[in-house]
């Protein structure tokens, strides 16, 4: 294949994968009639059309589909290791991308991320808070973080935390006019805070469980929210029951503004992971991001 056959591939990826002409344009840095010609030449050297058009989407074909599966990581894996020219230098540089829930970012990455920086001050990261289980390859992110019951056999993954919990909490204020549920189902006579889930689209079932015994409540409630930070203010103001994870709430019901219920329905899980390509664990400077994200456990125990 001719060295102009790669280029138009790249122009091609960039469109296929920004759904348009116009920023795939930008991000390319040329004008959208020179890029459209490009992919047309592109389309007619192979005999196949690549794209379809309308008015308002671009989409590839099978085709398209085809050489975006089998090639584009290929050219991914290209620029890691152009990027990854870093570690020549003196000081690592590149750019880093990541995806994650808006908590994780809160608790997990910043304080980590603000050490990192520190050392290698050259490293561009951008965090990208979504609470989908965003697509790491297709949305070309070289990392998210993941509970551990998500981490796929597809990809690399490091711990970053022990083990964790989700906490069922109310205000006191809830409190004082509410009885405390004593088992999973008395939260059908409350009111809880739900949260609705964007990669399944449902509001979020309750799960606990107990001797052996999984249980899910599907609670109802006045408020639904598609972030935690919401879910858990809401339920400061005492609008209802909240369940979340045990380090957002903590520091609320250590001053006595949330109270934890349920404790002994609520099990720790795996905890949060780095997930990545497997590739990507050879490049700079994310293996040295890995690192200094990496969890190394102590003798612990949450018993």
């Amino acid at each position: 294949m001719s060295r102009e056959n790669f280029n138009d591939l790249i122009a091609f990826l960039a469109v296929a994968r920004e759904k348009s002409f116009t920023r795939a344009a930008a991000k390319l840095g040329v004008s959208q009639s020179a890029l459209s010609h490009t992919v047309r030449l592109l389309e007619e050297r192979l005999g196949l059309r690549l794209l379809t058009r309308t008015t308002r989407s671009v989409t590839p074909t099978n085709a398209g589909d085809y050489l975006i599966r089998n090639i584009g990581p290929h050219f991914d894996q290209i620029e890691s290791q152009i990027a990854s020219l870093g570690e020549l230098r003196d000081v690592p540089s590149g750019l880093i991308r990541v995806t994650a829930t808006d908590d994780v970012i809160a608790y997990i990455l910043r304080p980590r991320v603000e050490q990192f920086l520190k050392k290698y001050p050259d490293v561009k990261i951008e965090i990208n808070a979504d609470l989908r289980l965003v697509d790491i390859v297709a949305e070309r992110f070289d990392a998210g973080i993941r509970l551990g019951e998500q981490v796929t056999k597809e990809m690399t993954s490091v711990p970053l935390t022990p083990d964790i919990r989700f906490v069922v909490v109310g205000a006191k204020s809830y409190f004082r006019e509410n009885s405390k549920p004593k088992v999973p189902h008395d939260l059908l006579k409350h009111k809880c805070i739900t949260m609705r889930l964007p990669t399944h689209g449902g509001i979020y079932a309750w799960e606990f469980e107990k001797n052996g015994r999984d249980v899910k409540v599907r609670v109802d409630g006045p408020l639904i929210f598609n972030s935690i930070f919401p879910v858990r203010d809401a339920c400061l103001d005492g609008l209802g029951l909240a369940h979340m994870p045990e380090m957002v709430a903590e520091k609320y019901i250590a001053d006595g503004r949330l109270v934890k219920v349920l404790q002994d329905w609520c099990p720790y899980w795996t905890g949060y992971h780095l997930c990545f390509p497997h590739h990507h664990q050879t490049t700079m400077p994310f293996s040295l991001f890995v690192e200094e994200m990496r969890y190394e456990p102590a003798e612990s125990s949450h018993s």
